[in-house]
């Protein structure tokens, strides 16, 4: 039996009411779905909600599925227009630089904003495609943020998952030159925002030796405590934010003025790192042991490190802090 039969046998018995068979149809999408919904909504939690949302919806409503387009694109269409709605109810997620301009001062001891809706890191997703890694990457997600919610579905059911602007004028209830428009300014302020080479071609470029050198290097200098050897791993333009910190820093002369008097002070603790990808880029999961603590105490999540290379050399570090993003990642709770 082939299967496209089986699709369609299975799609028969969902409507008539069987869940089992229904899970069999999603099971294939449910990954791209998630990564869809994190795209729109720049949170692996809203994208766990949204992914769930979904499939009630899609649950509920199959039998108003009538065939004139794929599975696939139907269960976009739906986890789209709910997006739309988690938009609206939740607004944008942001990243410190979004919010205010880097800091001139370097604080020791800074304070979470918990008031603010952060943007979160994203776990890789063996077997993606490169392409589907490029459209999970920080700078583009983040410049996704920017954009109203259409603009934002516009371009992502455009230029990520190859809808045609009519197939998104039906999946958003509008008219083609609605899509039209809203692509043409979501296109403008997009590339203001991301930059012309993105990190999968940047990983494609640098030799793999060199780049786990660089990975390693930033870990093992960070548990030395070696400020040296972390500035010679980064541009001279280089940033380095940590989220809900809303303190961020840009700049050679002030990263190394925050490196020296924080991480690689001793003051923080005792660094252990794991290697990791998360938005499809470079990354490490950090984990401490605070300075108080005894020596035989294991090191606790901290933060996931997501390192934006260009070249060879590190222009970026986003630190989100929060050991919940290693329960994501599937990480231990401890290293010992």
């Amino acid at each position: 039996m082939s299967e496209t039969t089986v699709a369609d046998s299975d799609l028969a018995r969902a409507r008539a009411g069987d869940d089992a068979a229904f899970g069999r149809l999603v099971a294939p999408l449910r990954r791209e779905l998630h990564a869809h919904c994190y795209r729109m909504l720049a949170s692996s939690h809203d994208a766990d909600d949204a992914l769930q949302d979904t499939l009630v919806r899609a649950w509920r409503g199959l039998g108003r599925f009538e065939g004139r387009s794929s599975l696939r694109t139907w269960l976009y269409t739906v986890a789209t227009r709910v997006c739309l709605d988690l938009v609206d109810a939740r607004g944008r997620r942001a990243l410190p630089m979004d919010l205010a301009a880097a800091s001139d001062r370097i604080v020791t001891a800074d304070v979470p904003l918990t008031e603010v809706a952060w943007l979160g890191p994203y776990p890789d997703e063996p077997g993606a495609r490169a392409e589907e890694r490029e459209a999970v990457e920080l700078a583009f997600v983040a410049a996704l943020q920017h954009l109203p919610g259409n603009q934002r579905a516009a371009l992502v059911l455009f230029e990520v998952l190859g809808f045609s602007a009519a197939e998104i004028a039906t999946a958003m209830d509008t008219s083609t030159a609605s899509v039209n428009s809203a692509l043409q300014r979501a296109r403008k302020l997009v590339a203001e925002k991301v930059p012309d080479v993105s990190q999968q071609r940047t990983l494609r470029e640098v030799d793999d030796a060199r780049l786990r050198s660089v990975v390693a290097g930033y870990s093992s200098a960070l548990e030395r405590g070696d400020a040296d050897a972390l500035v010679a791993l980064l541009t001279e333009d280089v940033t380095w934010s940590m989220p809900p910190m809303g303190r961020w820093y840009a700049g050679i002369a002030d990263v190394e003025a925050f490196v020296r008097a924080v991480p690689v002070s001793g003051r923080c603790g005792s660094w252990r790192h794991l290697e990791v990808v998360a938005n499809g880029q470079v990354a490490v999961a950090a984990y401490l042991r605070p300075p108080d603590a005894p020596a035989h105490a294991p090191h606790r999540p901290w933060s996931i490190d997501v390192l934006t290379l260009r070249d060879d050399r590190i222009t970026a570090v986003t630190s989100f802090i929060g050991a919940e993003h290693h329960a994501r990642f599937g990480l231990p709770a401890e290293v010992a």
